[in-house]
């Protein structure tokens, strides 16, 4: 028998996302940009990490880019965990737009505003670190690296890398609401998150915090050559995120049971 240790099971979770989307789409204007701002910072503040454990290390020897991506996961741990809204996770709410919850009018809203709103906040954390000298040191020579990296790309790798990448960050937040306490959504998070670190892959909102910090630390970092991985990179967010995941649970779980009109 069930019991309320339980995990919750995937038809279940398919019902809670749904129930979120709704939620989200409702939400005030000022309550949904000031909780972007809030996760565009965190998502950075996981970025700030992955870049101290990644300085003097070899940025292409597994073991050290495994132990970036767990310290990266401190970014979606303080956005499920602490709430906040993160552009990449509310792709899942194409669940409750394909079953006519929410208008596509309502899910367009919340991603442009969150999508702004996480800009604001990576990129206010960026010049945040830039204004505390912290750049200044082997740090910053490890932010101009990544940001000059990221840049070194093309159309298509970015689209792919973003979809493979928010794949993972969905099936990370996917995974949180199975768990009932706080632990389990912890315990969630680690490993898609660590796994897309390792595997090199794309999160746009990330990239949002990486690119200006690069510049801020002497990089390279042309406005529309940044514009448009950061484009790319968004658009394979949504096709991972939306499509891959949100798409495939909706019609395994929920295709029989949706509320059409």
């Amino acid at each position: 028998m069930p019991n309320d240790h339980d995990a919750y099971k995937p038809a279940e979770i398919a019902a809670l996302i749904e129930g979120a989307g709704v939620a989200k789409a409702r939400m005030p204007l000022g309550q949904t940009l000031t909780l972007a701002v809030l996760a565009g910072a965190f998502i950075g503040f996981g970025g700030a990490a992955y870049l101290m454990v990644m300085t003097g290390a070899d940025p292409g020897f597994g073991p050290h880019r495994l132990l970036g991506g767990a310290v990266f996961a401190l970014g979606l741990i303080l956005v499920i965990v602490g709430g906040a809204e993160l552009f990449t996770g509310n792709a899942l709410m194409v669940m409750a737009a394909v079953d006519r919850k929410i208008t596509r009018a309502a899910l367009l809203r919340n991603w442009g505003l969150v999508y702004l709103g996480n800009l604001a906040g990576a990129v206010g954390l960026a010049c945040a670190f830039w204004l505390s000298g912290l750049l200044e040191g082997p740090i910053g020579e490890t932010a101009m690296r990544v940001a000059t990296a990221k840049l070194a790309g093309s159309a298509l790798p970015w689209v792919v890398k973003g979809a493979l990448c928010n794949a993972l960050v969905c099936l990370a937040v996917w995974l949180t609401f199975s768990a009932r306490d706080t632990t389990g959504k912890i315990l969630a998070i680690l490993w898609p998150i660590s796994a897309f670190v390792l595997l090199g892959l794309e999160h746009s909102i990330a990239n949002m915090f990486f690119l200006p910090l690069g510049a801020f630390a002497g990089a390279e970092v042309p406005v529309g050559q940044a514009v448009a991985a950061l484009g790319w990179v968004t658009l394979g967010n949504v096709l991972g995120g939306a499509g891959g995941v949100a798409l495939a649970y909706r019609y395994a779980y929920l295709g029989g049971t949706g509320t059409r009109a």
